[in-house]
């Protein structure tokens, strides 16, 4: 069995045997509701899918940080290690959600290694916002052909951990997130210039 480790997103990606193919650019509608679904699984998901040019993990800039956001949540991605700076517009009355470190595997024993090291912060407007640590949760959720940070496509099931954050919308006007995680020697460092308004161009 190959087992291969990739740095991405805040987070470590080690997926080893649990990709079921669902047949190429088609995904099974899921079978609960987005609100009722782990919070990881839909990240994972808004994460894996987009290809590398139109990826939010591997965004720059902020070009694309619209792409495929739900409408109850808007998710932040942190990078696949190193810095980065985004500027995105945000709609007003939409939560934000984030990891400051997070991985996604086939072996629980990865979750509990990754997160023995894990540490991290997230700033909103220079005030530390407090983080959910989530040792181990099973999740599914369907990744598209050509994305970078699973390199897989279709369902796919694996034991997600990490440490997230939750924040309450934020006013309209110009905001700073700061995200900064690390385990081991993987860090990130991801600096978010917000603009909330009342109206938002979304992407799909």
């Amino acid at each position: 069995m190959l087992r291969r480790i990739i740095a991405v997103a805040s987070c470590g990606v080690v997926l080893a045997g649990c990709s079921e193919p669902t047949g190429v650019g088609t995904a099974p509608p899921p079978t609960a509701s987005p609100a009722q679904r782990p919070m990881q699984a839909r990240w994972w998901e808004w994460a894996t899918t987009e290809p590398v040019d139109t990826n939010p993990v591997a965004d720059r800039t902020g070009a694309h940080c619209a792409r495929n956001q739900p409408d109850d949540v808007w998710f932040l991605a942190g990078t696949f290690g190193g810095q980065v700076q985004r500027r995105c517009t945000v709609p007003l009355g939409v939560r934000l959600v984030a990891p400051a470190i997070n991985l996604v595997s086939g072996d629980e024993t990865d979750c509990r290694s990754y997160m023995a090291d894990a540490n991290g912060t997230i700033q909103l407007d220079g005030v530390e916002v407090p983080l959910e640590r989530i040792e181990h949760e099973t999740i599914t959720f369907v990744a598209a052909p050509g994305n970078p940070v699973t390199d897989t496509s279709g369902k796919t099931r694996g034991i997600a951990c990490g440490l997230w954050a939750r924040i309450d919308s934020p006013s309209a006007g110009e905001h700073q997130v700061h995200i900064h995680g690390k385990s081991g020697t993987f860090a990130v460092d991801a600096q978010y210039t917000l603009v909330v308004t009342a109206t938002s161009q979304s992407a799909t």
